[in-house]
């Protein structure tokens, strides 16, 4: 599942008129990075939730054909933040462990390296982390014994690269229609897995930001 919901408000004024997904990167969006490498991976199905200028994403990746994909969507009327999307999308996404990656972020990461690796019996999800950046020096979870923690250190920063069980929503007993992920990794600290990517990594939430990824791949 590919997250495109969200409303981009760091990155205005480019997406009060783009949806964030769609802002190019070097000349392409960049969704269009995470479908190729997905698809690249073996991934023949993703499912894209849309609010925000939503028809925007719809009519770009109309259904997936051009990458090999499958694309289905399921449309928010107001963003109903990463849980709560998921959730919705639900019934499109079946009942195996899916892939989600969030739609503002770019990666090098090669799925295909979970693909090989399933989820053990009764893991809940998976979590790709990052050496923390600037704009989250303190992290947000440690990791022990290769799960994770909210005790150990260091603390690394949630990279937005998941594969999760429907379990771990379905069963999360503060469910509700509108709610993070954060806290339902949270409840799942001890029993979810967890790695960390030193590989090239950016969450393109700001202009600045995605102005310091354009510059990096341009020196490549």
């Amino acid at each position: 599942m590919l997250l495109a919901a969200g409303f981009g408000k760091r990155m205005r004024p480019l997406t009060d008129y783009t949806p964030k997904p769609l802002i190019p990167v070097l000349g392409k969006p960049l969704i269009e990075y995470a479908l190729e490498r997905l698809a690249a991976a073996g991934v023949t199905r993703v499912v894209v939730n849309l609010a925000h200028l939503g028809e925007q994403i719809r009519e770009y990746l109309g259904s997936g054909e051009r990458w090999g994909l499958q694309i289905q969507f399921s449309t928010e009327d107001q963003p109903l933040e990463t849980a709560g999307g998921i959730t919705k999308a639900l019934p499109l996404l079946g009942d195996a462990p899916f892939l989600v990656v969030n739609g503002d972020v770019w990666c090098d990461f090669d799925f295909s390296n979970w693909i090989e690796n399933p989820l053990p019996d009764h893991c809940p999800g998976r979590l790709l982390m990052v050496p923390n950046p600037p704009h989250n020096p303190e992290g947000d979870f440690g990791i022990e014994d290769g799960l994770l923690s909210g005790t150990a250190k260091p603390r690394y920063t949630f990279a937005g690269i998941s594969w999760l069980r429907p379990e771990i929503l379905t069963a999360y007993p503060h469910a509700r229609e509108c709610y993070g992920l954060g806290e339902v990794f949270t409840h799942n600290e001890d029993l979810m897995q967890a790695e960390v990517y030193g590989g090239d990594w950016c969450d393109v939430g700001t202009p600045e930001r995605l102005n310091n990824l354009e510059e990096r791949l341009r020196a490549e």
